[in-house]
């Protein structure tokens, strides 16, 4: 990886967890060949949501763990 690129990792591991996600889509669909599928804007914008009525405290969330040991209960 040359230098520049080195410094750019640096700097994007600095980032918050939502910032590092957006900059790895957009790089990702910096690519030849790489289209979003028309299904991923629709989930980007629930996802959206969900966030903003978590932080809202609209909803609650639970650990994975707990998630996953409730769906294999089933």
């Amino acid at each position: 990886m040359t230098a520049v690129a080195e410094k750019v990792m640096e700097n994007a591991l600095d980032l918050s967890p939502m910032d590092r996600a957006e900059l790895i889509e957009r790089l990702f669909f910096s690519f030849d060949g790489a289209t979003e599928h028309p299904a991923d804007k629709a989930w980007a914008s629930e996802v959206e949501s969900r966030i903003d009525a978590y932080n809202a405290g609209k909803i609650e969330a639970f650990p994975a763990e707990e998630v996953f040991k409730r769906i294999s209960e089933r």
